[in-house]
This record gives C-alpha cells, structure tokens and sequence, in this order.
C-alpha cells in the first residue's frame, strides 16, 4: 500500500497547531529513507507545512543527526533566506549539529547574529542556543560568544535572559 506524502500528513490547520508533527517524527526515525521527502517540505508553498516539517525535522535531527549531513548545503542556504521565523528557530537549533567546516561555522555564526535581531523572541532564542552549540566545540568562537550571551542576559527578552543564563556557565573557566 502506498504511504501519504509527508506533505499531506503535515497539511492543515494553522501555524498555532503541529497537527501531526509527531506522527512524522516517528515515521521518519523508523524510515530514514524519508527523511530526504520531508526536508523537501521546508521549501512547501504551504507556510503550515514549513512550520510543522522544520519541527520534525529538528526532532528527528536531536535523535539522529547524521540524517542532516547530506543536506548541509541547503539548510545553510535555507537559514540565510528563510524568513518565517519557525523555520528560522528550527534551523537555529539543527544547524549546529552539521559537520561544519570553519567557514560555515563562521557563515552560521554571521546568520545566528542576524536571527538576534529577529522580530520573535523565539528565534532570538534559538539563536542563542545555537550560537552556543556552535561554539561549545570552538575555541575560538566562544570569547565572542560568551560576550554576546553575557549581553543577552542583561539585556535580552526574558526568554533570552533565562537562555543565556543557562548558557553562560559553559563558558567561564
């Protein structure tokens, strides 16, 4: 019997909902051959698609992130044009688990201060979280880092705030 496209699963509703989000995770985690057809969807037409793929996606990508390395490329490109802010959170959180050479560590790093200007708190931060991911295994980032979340800290939303209080421990000796 032939499965539903990941993109119909995903369709419906609105953006205040993951309908059945979870339903394609545990899809995707026993066929990781599919893992390619939903990544397709963070290019949909369909903002609630987007939304709900880059959420599976980024679940998916916690528990198996070797199935993210073929599509480097692409999600660096995605996260440089993306402007609905989910997917923007999403990519904020996945991309760091990319095997990235030093100048798309710097590439990621340039997008994740740019997400900080972000209109949603959320992808503010993400982004801080991502920057921090980025920098755990990267001396050389983590001075600039650590000073971005110490200004977030103080200055950021509440969530940013808490993030980066969270954050900061890891990088003071």
């Amino acid at each position: 019997m032939a499965q539903p496209p990941l993109s119909a699963i995903l369709q419906g509703g609105d953006r205040r909902s993951l309908g059945h989000a979870n339903r394609v995770v545990t899809l995707i985690l026993s066929q990781p051959k599919r893992f390619a057809e939903l990544l397709e969807c963070l290019w949909s037409d369909d903002p609630v698609v987007r939304m709900r793929a880059a959420d599976a996606a980024e679940k998916v990508s916690l528990q198996r992130p070797e199935l993210l390395h073929p599509f480097k490329a692409e999600l660096l490109g995605l996260a440089g044009e993306a402007i609905q802010q989910e997917l923007r959170w999403h990519l904020a959180l996945m991309i760091p688990r990319l095997p990235l050479t030093r100048t798309e560590r710097q590439t990621a790093l340039a997008l994740f201060k740019q997400y900080l200007r972000d209109r949603g708190s959320i992808v503010k931060t993400h982004a801080l979280q991502g920057l921090a991911d980025l920098a755990r295994n990267e001396p050389a980032l983590q001075a600039e880092v650590a000073g971005i979340l110490d200004h977030a800290a103080r200055t950021g939303t509440p969530a940013m705030k808490a993030r980066a209080r969270k954050l900061l421990p890891q990088f003071r000796s």
